[in-house]
């Protein structure tokens, strides 16, 4: 069922999804002169990796790193509202489509993440089809912690409750959660 639901709500919102990211990606393009579309080797469901589709928000050249490790400079000045907005993650609704992610499900990790990926081993997280959103992200859990996220990730482990996925992405939409980890700068 849980497989049915993300495949309906994909095929709503892909039109809107696809429009939204033409727009954004006409801003972004302006910015920097590269294509808006970036595209990421994830870890994903019972460990394959998957290409993860996000609009760019950092400039062209900066490492491949998680969130919480970038600086605030690293960001394109659309980028910084992009992602408070939450609207680089738009293109996954094709992931979605494809079957690669769920729309409530753990973030996906980067393959080097090599503790938070031996932690979510330990805790059969890898079950589970990755998410746009999920528990930890609702709760301001970041990859930071590895640990405490591999946890939070558990907790979605058992029975898919529609009713559930339902509040979580609700949470998502109102804006809850910790926001962006990338690192401030000081000056």
């Amino acid at each position: 069922m849980k497989r049915l639901f993300d495949l309906l709500l994909a095929l709503v919102l892909l039109v809107p999804a696809t429009l939204l990211s033409i727009i954004a990606g006409f801003a972004i393009w302006w910015e920097c002169r590269r294509s808006p579309l970036y595209v990421q080797i994830r870890v994903g469901r019972h460990q394959q990796p998957f290409k993860l589709l996000k609009l760019r928000t950092m400039r062209p050249g900066t490492m491949s790193q998680a969130s919480h490790e970038v600086s605030q400079d690293a960001i394109l000045n659309i980028g910084h509202w992009l992602r408070r907005a939450k609207l680089d993650e738009l293109p996954q609704v094709w992931n979605v489509l494809v079957g690669t992610m769920s729309f409530v499900g753990p973030r996906p990790c980067l393959p080097f993440q090599e503790e938070l990926i031996r932690e979510r081993q330990a805790r059969a997280v890898f079950e589970l089809r990755p998410g746009i959103t999920g528990i930890a992200q609702i709760n301001g859990v970041d990859m930071s912690t590895p640990r405490l996220l591999a946890e939070t990730d558990a907790l979605y482990l058992g029975k898919w409750r529609l009713r559930r996925d339902l509040k979580l992405l609700l949470a998502t939409f109102a804006g809850r959660g910790a926001g962006d980890a990338v690192k401030r700068t000081t000056p």
